[in-house]
């Protein structure tokens, strides 16, 4: 499959409102198009290609630095939700109460895991796409610029993804903390979770596949391969959700 095919497949999984955001691979194939071949580009005709590269590469950091923001808050706030279930538990609250705050809060980190999942991905989409179109113009051109703008690439914001990483591992524990226990209570939990958001579902176990092929292409490592990734397993997140709707 072609790249470009490849990748509007992987955009087109994404959330619909983060469609936008991901990398014009498109519109920066016409720039290499735009450039003569067989010879170094002009100083206009690096322009024309660099310019155009630049500003997808500051959007992609945008966009990424948002949601991490974002992701940090609901992270914060989904602890003190945790702590308030289980301090009304232990206050005594009836345990269908309960089981129902607390399968309300499993969905919650549910849907937060699977939106970290996802923009993980997109880090790791974008990295590749422009990896992708640096190797097409070095190509065209013979600029020779695909080791240093890697080098520059994997300082961006966008590429480094520690901190969502940490908080994706963290969400095993969170649902460990609030789990569904007492029997009269099952039913609560099960309607809780049955409305969580299938799409996201959906798109996180395409993501982590991703992820996990992406990385198994490779045998070996070179310049600009992505990082290791240690992340729970697909098999985490499914063995989470199916049960409950069957």
């Amino acid at each position: 499959m072609k790249f470009g095919k490849w990748l509007k497949r992987q955009i087109e999984q994404s959330l619909p409102e983060w469609q936008e955001q991901f990398l014009c691979y498109k519109e920066l194939k016409r720039c290499v198009k735009a450039v003569s071949g067989g010879r170094p580009p002009t100083p206009e005709e690096e322009a024309g290609f660099l310019g155009p590269l630049d500003a997808e590469t500051e959007k992609i950091d945008t966009f990424f630095l948002d949601q991490e923001e974002e992701c940090v808050i609901r992270h914060l706030q989904l602890q003190e939700e945790i702590k308030r279930v289980l301090a009304r538990k232990a206050a005594g609250l009836p345990a269908t109460q309960h089981e129902a705050e607390a399968a309300a809060v499993r969905r919650e980190i549910v849907n937060f895991h699977g939106k970290m999942v996802l923009l993980l991905n997109y880090s790791n989409i974008n990295y590749i796409g422009l990896v992708k179109i640096l190797k097409k113009y070095d190509k065209v051109t013979g600029a020779g610029l695909l080791l240093p703008a890697i080098a520059s690439l994997r300082e961006r914001p966008f590429f480094n993804t520690e901190t969502v990483s940490q908080m994706v591992r963290a969400c095993e524990s969170m649902l460990e903390a609030v789990p569904a226990t007492a029997p009269e209570g099952q039913a609560a939990a099960r309607h809780a979770l049955a409305v969580a958001e299938e799409s996201i579902f959906r798109n996180t176990v395409a993501a982590l596949l991703i992820m996990q092929d992406v990385r198994a292409e490779s045998s070996t490592r070179g310049s600009h391969s992505l990082p290791p990734l240690d992340l729970p397993d697909s098999e985490w997140l499914r063995s989470f959700q199916i049960p409950i709707f069957q």
